[in-house]
C-alpha cells in the first residue's frame, strides 16, 4: 500500500485525507440514522396516553424531549397542548425543521466528497502530465520520469473514483432515509393533533 502511495505522487494524499473524512461520516451516519433511535415505535401511543392521563408535567415533556427526534417534534405539542390548533402546528414545524437540521448534518460534507473526489483524482492526473511532459529532453524521455508521471496520472484517477462512488451511494441513500423520517415524523405530529383536537380517534 505504501508502495502505491509513493508511486501516485503528492496528489494522492489529498485524496486519502477525503477518504478518511468520508469514512467517517458514513459509519457516523449510519450509527445515528437508525430507525429504533430517530422514530421509537411505542412513543406516539405512549405520548397520547400520557395526555389522555391529564398527567403532563415539566419533567416529563424534558424527558421525551431528550428521548429522541420524534420525541422533540411531540414534546413541543405537548407544550401548546392548550394552544389553538395553528399555535400547536406552527411550533410542531419549528421543531420538525430544527430535527430535520440535526438529521441532514454532515451529509453536505460527504456530498460536497463524492462530487470533489473525481475532481482531486483529476488534478493529480495533470500533474503526472505534466511530469511526462516534464521529462522530456532533447536526447529524449527519461523513461523512469515517464513511469512516474504515468503512475502518477493513473493511480489518481482510480483513487480519485473509488472514493467518489462509494460515497455518493451513501449521500444519496442517507439523503433518501432522512427524507422519509421527516414525512413520518409529520405523519406522527398531525395525528397527535388530530386526536388531541378531538378530530380523529
Amino acid at each position: 500500500m505504501l508502495a502505491i502511495l509513493q508511486a501516485a505522487g503528492w496528489p494522492i494524499w489529498l485524496l486519502l485525507i477525503a477518504s478518511i473524512v468520508a469514512t467517517a461520516l458514513i459509519i457516523e451516519r449510519l450509527l445515528y440514522l437508525r430507525r429504533r433511535k430517530i422514530l421509537p415505535r411505542k412513543l406516539l401511543d405512549e405520548v397520547v396516553q400520557v395526555y389522555r392521563s391529564g398527567n403532563i408535567t415539566p419533567d416529563i415533556i424534558d424527558k421525551l424531549e431528550k428521548n429522541s427526534p420524534l420525541g422533540v417534534v411531540l414534546s413541543a405539542a405537548l407544550r401548546n397542548i392548550d394552544s389553538p390548533r395553528e399555535v400547536m402546528k406552527e411550533s410542531i414545524e419549528e421543531a420538525g425543521s430544527g430535527v430535520a437540521h440535526m438529521l441532514e448534518r454532515f451529509l453536505t460534507t460527504l456530498g460536497t466528497i463524492a462530487t470533489l473526489a473525481p475532481l482531486m483524482g483529476l488534478f493529480g492526473t495533470v500533474v503526472g502530465m505534466i511530469e511526462i511532459f516534464g521529462s522530456q529532453n532533447a536526447s529524449g524521455a527519461n523513461p523512469a520520469q515517464l513511469a512516474h508521471g504515468i503512475s502518477v496520472a493513473l493511480y489518481n484517477t482510480g483513487f480519485g473514483l473509488a472514493i467518489a462512488m462509494p460515497a455518493l451511494v451513501f449521500y444519496r441513500h442517507f439523503r433518501a432515509l432522512v427524507d422519509s423520517f421527516i414525512i413520518e415524523m409529520e405523519q406522527q405530529a398531525v395525528k397527535f393533533v388530530d386526536i388531541v383536537h378531538c378530530k380523529r380517534k
